[in-house]
């Protein structure tokens, strides 16, 4: 596949997999649930604007993400979109909260009386979803009588809309997440009974959503299954990874058995070998720690990392790879088939999570991005635009 960057380092996203993964979780949830589709940290490193529009129509009713910063970047190229941020939002900036009509996460009646204040001075009604603790014990109000009753004065103010209620699994156990669960329905029960109601009450992330049927509500946050990670315990369900990172070799050398390669020569030939050396290091956000464990593909073949890995470069060793030429592509890591190693793989490698090995890519790598087997758009941040072809995705 063809195409222009500044790079040989790039990360390719594969948009027909992703549509695939969406309409996989519309089909498994059905049409009763809506789906809070997660693209927080810049879509976990895809790309969270040109991704956007595959998501969304795909089944997608809202897209969720952590930040204002991050709902306003979306908002300024989509502003019918609806947007969810599922953080904090300080005091002083729920101002734009209230201009660009992004639904806010709330935690307390303090900042409820704020949104409200503000609805009221732009004559608008601002959306927010309460935040209900339940064991997980980062954000939310935290599991008592005083919360209910505070919750029941944020749903008398007039120039707010409580359109929701969420809590989030610690995924301990299925037994404690049935505890979590049960809290989480005992407190929207008192709620309601006290005459209130919300249009959307959601709990489960990916995984409890693939594993947790029982417990999907009426509304999902899925995140890593529609980049097509897998934490979940079903296996009967696949969705299909849609990040290939790839480079290639830009320059080979012999050494002599006893030679060093890298830094304090932590890795010494054992024999004569072909070293290659390719520009992604830590930088692009490929695990440091993977010296001595990983390996890249080469012609199809297992190439391993030598030496330590460097933040703009890393060597490995081609000796025995018939016939590499400068130029050569290398696959980083890929789906998982043909030997190459997927994010999953990786994460294990690098002793992490699969949601961070995608959060590390930096923007400093560029994203091609791939429809109908073709290449519709090469993005590169340090540009801040498509250097090929502009058309829309």
């Amino acid at each position: 596949m063809n195409y222009i960057t500044l790079r040989d380092t790039v990360v390719e996203i594969d948009l027909d997999k992703m549509a695939y993964n969406m309409r996989k979780i519309r089909k498994m949830v059905g049409d009763s649930v809506a789906i809070a589709a997660v693209v927080k940290a810049n879509g976990y490193g895809c790309g969270a604007l040109d991704i956007a529009p595959t998501i969304m129509e795909n089944g997608a009713d809202y897209l969720a993400v952590a930040t204002l910063s991050e709902a306003l970047e979306l908002k300024r190229r989509y502003r019918d979109y609806s947007i969810f941020i599922m953080g904090y939002t300080p005091d002083d900036q729920l101002k734009y909260i209230v201009e660009n009509d992004i639904t806010q996460t709330i935690f307390s009646l303090r900042q409820a009386k704020l949104l409200n204040d503000l609805g009221i001075l732009s004559c608008k009604k601002p959306k927010v979803h309460i935040k209900y603790d339940t064991g997980f014990n980062r954000l939310g109000f935290i599991d008592c009588d005083e919360s209910i009753s505070e919750i029941h004065e944020i749903f008398k103010l007039k120039n707010l809309n409580v359109e929701g209620i969420f809590s989030h699994f610690a995924l301990t156990s299925p037994e404690e997440d049935e505890r979590q669960y049960r809290k989480f329905i005992k407190a929207v029960n008192k709620i309601e009974s006290l005459g209130w109601s919300f249009k959307y009450k959601h709990i489960c992330d990916s995984i409890a959503t693939v594993d947790y049927p029982q417990y999907r509500l009426n509304m999902i946050r899925p995140g890593a299954i529609i980049y097509g990670l897998k934490s979940y315990e079903n296996e009967r369900i696949h969705f299909k990874q849609v990040i290939t990172f790839k480079s290639k070799v830009y320059f080979i050398k012999k050494i002599k058995k006893g030679e060093g390669i890298s830094y304090n020569y932590l890795w010494r030939a054992e024999r004569d070998s072909v070293i290659g050396t390719i520009p992604f290091g830590y930088a692009d956000g490929y695990p440091r720690n993977m010296r001595g464990k990983g390996y890249v593909l080469v012609k199809g073949m297992k190439a391993p990392i030598v030496g330590v890995i460097c933040m703009d470069q890393c060597m490995v060793d081609l000796t025995d790879i018939e016939d590499v030429k400068e130029g050569d592509e290398v696959i980083i890591y890929g789906d998982g088939t043909n030997d190459a190693l997927d994010v999953q793989a990786i994460s294990e490698l690098a002793d992490t999570n699969k949601n961070e090995i995608m959060c590390r890519i930096t923007r400093r790598t560029p994203r091609v991005y791939i429809k109908d087997g073709k290449v519709v758009k090469v993005l590169d941040y340090s540009l801040d635009s498509s250097i090929e072809d502009k058309s829309e995705i």
